[in-house]
């Protein structure tokens, strides 16, 4: 029997907490590093995951074919962070007036780790001189420091005043983004899957629930992720440093994380799995996390820092197949449209289908004869039988 379906699996169980969070990527794109720099396995170049793709649209924007965001591609140039906010908000491009200034995240998306001075794929976003990119986010607690993206390809908080415009020495630039389908908000940003590793809804991916405790060296780091057996699965690896950034809430300092979930985190510096790049001859450093506010930054890779492995639908999406051990399901993976496409060897599947809000849109044993197309662009999720909910982002 074949049915329909989209995209993206995870599985709804164990622990959830009240921890809504506003979605606006459909996935979070790789960081473009495809370069090897060791011969230990399980660093960044190992992995391709979610490979950047962007579209030219012809009239001043790039769209992200990843996270399907919209963004200008020419920056707005230097100015101070007031300026920055009031110039999204009258920015009209391409015919859109719903610009706006980024999120930490997306601004962090469109960087590219395998370049540098930018670290940006300059082919769609040409280089203006800019040193740094406004965020719309301030530092937690406080207004004197934003959040920004840098040409290196790292990203931190920064005093306002550091920008030629406030009277600084460097060139803070504005560059808009803004949704192409509507924002979702997700019920749950976390899930405690009771077996040592929590989902983030947001991403898809799985994590390490309990860090490793023993500070390592970035090879080691490398081989201890690669070697990990934990909650029932044997590929875990070192998070690249697109990975390690999504898990930061700037609302949140000295951790900078969700303690709910990640209770032994602390503060403390996590390595990626990326090679920094300041030239060629110079790849001793490594890009880490550092968990106090929540900065990305490189060390020299016989230091030690300590680890947190990442797994997840993301390291599968390159199979376009997803097995699932609960039951003989083979989920294709293909765009939600106004179908739904599933592979099964059992006739006696169950579906429930929902709205990001939680609503029932259709239940039964026949989802392959409904028709979605009347459906508005958004998330909604697909339950089978018990416990295996996949996420459809429709677009």
């Amino acid at each position: 029997m074949k049915k329909l379906i989209s995209a993206f699996l995870f599985m709804m169980v164990g622990n959830t907490f009240s921890q809504s969070v506003p979605k606006t990527i459909l996935l979070l794109p790789d960081t473009g590093q495809t370069t090897s720099y060791t011969a230990t396995f399980g660093e960044d170049n190992d992995y391709t995951i979610n490979t950047p793709s962007y579209t030219n649209n012809n009239d001043g924007t790039i769209t992200d074919n990843v996270t399907g965001l919209m963004w200008q591609q020419v920056d707005g140039g230097e100015m101070t962070i007031e300026n920055a906010h009031i110039y999204c908000d009258n920015l009209v491009l391409a015919n859109y007036s719903d610009w706006r200034l980024p999120t930490p995240m997306e601004a962090y998306s469109i960087l590219n780790q395998q370049k540098n001075n930018p670290a940006m794929n300059t082919v769609y976003f040409p280089s203006s001189g800019a040193e740094y990119w406004w965020t719309v986010t301030y530092q937690a607690g406080d207004n004197t420091k934003v959040w920004v993206t840098n040409a290196g390809g790292g990203i931190g908080n920064h005093p306002k005043t550091e920008t030629v415009s406030a009277g600084g020495s460097h060139q803070f630039h504005v560059r808009a983004v803004r949704d192409v389908t509507p924002t979702t908000t997700l019920p749950n940003h976390f899930t405690d899957n009771g077996d040592g590793s929590i989902t983030d809804n947001l991403t898809q991916l799985v994590w390490q629930k309990v860090p490793n405790t023993s500070a390592l060296t970035w090879e080691q780091a490398l081989s201890y992720a690669e070697g990990l057996v934990l909650a029932g699965a044997s590929d875990w690896r070192l998070p690249n440093i697109k990975e390690l950034q999504s898990l930061n809430d700037e609302t949140l300092t000295n951790p900078s994380v969700n303690t709910t979930f990640f209770t032994t985190i602390g503060v403390k510096n996590y390595w990626s799995s990326t090679t920094l790049l300041p030239n060629p001859s110079n790849l001793t450093s490594a890009w880490y996390w550092n968990t106090q506010f929540g900065i990305t930054t490189y060390d020299t890779k016989t230091n030690t820092n300590y680890v947190i492995c990442v797994r997840g639908i993301p390291t599968t999406l390159a199979n376009h197949l997803v097995s699932t051990e609960n039951s003989k399901d083979n989920v294709i993976i293909n765009p939600f449209t106004s179908k739904i496409q599933i592979s099964t060897t059992n006739e006696n599947d169950y579906y429930q289908l929902y709205d990001a809000k939680g609503i029932s849109i259709f239940k039964g044993d026949h989802i392959e004869k409904e028709d979605f197309s009347s459906l508005a662009n958004g998330v909604y999720f697909l339950k089978i039988n018990n416990a295996q909910s996949i996420e459809l982002i429709k677009r």
